[in-house]
């Protein structure tokens, strides 16, 4: 029987339609759902494993393991066996210290495993309703599934952003890049491609086949879709996993608990010298007490019968009792446990005591702009085209609601040249798509976007001036370079063949025009290539220096208003300026060759809303002593509205030392 290594390397070695029909799957259609829930029996789920969750009586075990509370179980126990020796074996009070160190101890266990034992509950439960997502095809259908529940045979759906859920043999990819780091070790990003090529000679080895993705690997740009060949420890980060674990498995102490020591926080780490320290002082204080005492016979004034060795053994434990804090864990696991019930009451779960101390110790926030301080659900107010500015109105997904009207005098711009043409081009160098979905909860029809937020604004906005859902079928796509940090836009070509306008109303096109460019992306970046710009009659003119810094000023006013601004241009072309066939042109070069001379269309404007409680958790931060980082790919001055409004950037800041643009 083959092994995991000899399957994965006929994967990457045999034609997709071999592994295709090997995992009994189609491109297209993808596999049935029956199909799917069979091999999902077959196979298990596509997780790595996970030792079994500490039951409460582990949990409690485990809290007895520390060395601090070790000497105090070993002081306890030493006492009552003294004073059940001694002459007042028969007092019960001769005990009462004993008893009172054992009461301590397991009150403090208790309270330690019943947090960490009801945190580890409500996490679980958690974790099975926020589990990560990717899209399949299955039954010919693009559907949303948990990555636990990807099966061998899958079409996989990926797109920048996305973790790869499994180890994958790509079918198609368009300028796919992903992170093989915690594969390979290397930092740079790996260009992934579909196509079978021949080794060349002298070319040297690749750490990972080109024509494979693996699992935990970030799609750091462009678009794939590949079958699924390997999920959960047969995956190859499933198999590193397995190598670390080594045969023997996890480290278990006392060769049955979990070995928890490499999590320690620092307050664990310095108890646990703490109780070292003071346990080995005070036995070696005990014993030359002990020594000095017997060699002086001291003896028991109430029982001069009794030895001298028992009676300062008696004294030395007494003297180890009184030397160790039994008071320092229970102090301890109050405080921390008094932190975790004020965290509940702000809804937050804690799954470890440990982890109220290492909330305590943070001293820096870092957080994403879109989605997290803000609601990540962008609607477009404004647009500048052809030099006139437009409001758009309505608010959220729906297109039925609101129309495009001119900012001076509020005059309908619904069959304006600019806004159709600039409009549909947006949707020509735009993957969302818009439709109407039954809300599960409530039974009523809403509009919502698939695809990336910030160009749904651009797909509402154009169904309001009429372009439907058909214009992807009525333009086909010849090219698309997806957006990517280091270009900061995406472009697309669309075949435009037999027309004389973009569209109905649109800008004209140059006689013979087969094909067009699209460029939609950051502002200051479009703006620097284009050469020309479109007027309001249509007509093209110069992009002279005063013309960009006008285009500029318009994107700063925006900005400054807290308006996410994305420019589009085009570029209409008789011919493609390479050919398409050629495998050996890279897609920086095809972008390279396609964003020449383009033509500025205009500027659409979308407000992202604060989130709600944003600007209040960002002045508690501070006043805990907390600073708070925005990390954001907007516009600067987008950014800086942003920070200003939820408080991250006061007035007092100086904003070329406080905001910065990498």
């Amino acid at each position: 029987m083959a092994t995991a290594e000899e399957i994965a390397q006929r994967d990457a070695e045999d034609s997709i339609e071999q592994v295709i029909s090997r995992y009994n799957t189609e491109l297209q259609s993808g596999l049935t759902t029956a199909a799917a829930e069979h091999k999902l029996k077959e196979d298990g789920p596509n997780e790595l494993y996970k030792p079994p969750k500490p039951t409460l009586l582990m949990l409690f075990i485990m809290q007895l393991l520390g060395f601090i509370i070790i000497l105090l179980i070993i002081a306890a126990v030493a006492s009552m066996t003294v004073n059940a020796t001694g002459s007042k074996r028969d007092d019960p009070l001769s005990y009462t210290t004993g008893i009172a160190i054992f009461v301590i101890v397991i009150l403090n266990a208790g309270i330690a495993a019943w947090t960490e034992h009801k945190a580890g509950d409500a996490l679980e439960a958690l974790s099975k309703m926020t589990q990560a997502a990717i899209y399949v095809i299955r039954d010919g259908k693009e559907v949303q599934i948990t990555t636990s529940t990807v099966v061998r045979g899958d079409i996989v759906v990926l797109g920048t952003g996305d973790v790869v859920p499994a180890d994958m043999r790509l079918a198609e990819a368009e300028d796919l890049k992903v992170s093989e780091m915690a594969l390979t070790g290397e930092p740079d990003d790996v260009s992934k491609t579909w196509k079978l090529k021949p080794k060349k000679e002298g070319e040297p080895e690749k750490l990972t086949p080109e024509v494979c993705v693996f699992s935990g690997c970030n799609v750091t740009n462009g678009k794939g879709r590949g079958v699924v060949t390997a999920t959960g420890m047969g995956t190859r980060i499933g198999r590193i996993a397995q190598l670390i674990a080594g045969e023997e498995g996890p480290k278990k102490k006392c060769y049955c608990l979990p070995d928890t020591s490499a999590n320690q926080t620092p307050l664990q780490r310095n108890l646990e010298q703490l109780g070292a320290k003071i346990g080995i002082l005070a036995i070696v204080v005990c014993v030359l007490v002990f020594i000095i005492g017997v060699i002086l016979d001291r003896k028991d004034l109430d029982n001069l019968d009794s030895p001298s060795a028992l009676y300062m053994v008696l004294i030395a434990v007494t003297l180890a009792v009184a030397a160790i804090p039994e008071g320092i864990p229970l102090c301890v696991t109050i405080s921390l446990s008094i932190g975790c019930s004020d965290m509940v009451n702000q809804h937050v779960l804690v799954r470890k005591l440990a982890a109220v101390e290492t909330l305590g110790s943070a001293s820096v926030i870092c957080s994403d702009k879109t989605g997290t301080l803000t609601e990540g659900k962008m609607t477009m107010v404004n647009m500048w085209a052809a030099g006139v500015s437009y409001d758009v109105g309505g608010k959220g997904f729906d297109p039925t609601v609101g129309k495009i009207t001119k900012s001076d005098g509020g005059a309908d711009a619904t069959r304006d040249m600019a806004v159709r043409s600039t409009l549909l081009s947006g949707v020509l160098c735009s993957n969302t798509t818009l439709e109407k979905v039954k809300d599960p909860d409530t039974g009523e029809e809403k509009w919502e976007p698939r695809g990336n937020s910030s160009e749904a604004p651009i797909v509402v906005a154009a169904r309001k001036v009429g372009h439907n859902e058909k214009v992807s079928e009525d333009y086909p796509r010849v090219i698309e370079i997806p957006f990517s940090s280091s270009r900061k836009m995406m472009l697309t070509v669309s075949d435009v063949s037999g027309r004389s306008t973009v569209c109905e109303d649109g800008m004209p096109l140059p006689s013979g025009t087969k094909y067009m460019a699209v460029c939609k992306g950051a502002p200051n970046f479009i703006v620097d290539l284009c050469e020309e710009r479109m007027m309001p009659d249509g007509s093209v003119s110069k992009m002279t220096d005063a013309a960009k810094a006008e285009v500029l000023k318009v994107v700063d006013e925006y900005s400054m208003k807290a308006l996410r601004v994305l420019a589009v241009a085009v570029r209409p072309m008789k011919e493609l300026p390479f050919d398409t066939n050629d495998d050996e042109i890279s897609t920086d070069q095809k972008f390279s060759a396609l964003r020449q001379n383009l033509r500025l269309l205009g500027l659409v404007a979308s407000i992202d809303p604060d989130r709600d409680g944003v600007k209040d958790s960002v002045l508690a931060a501070r006043g805990a002593g907390i600073r708070v980082v925005m990390i954001t790919g907007d516009y600067l001055k987008t950014a800086i509205a942003i920070a200003k409004n939820v408080q991250i950037l006061q007035p007092q800041d100086d904003e070329a030392t406080a905001a910065v643009d990498c």
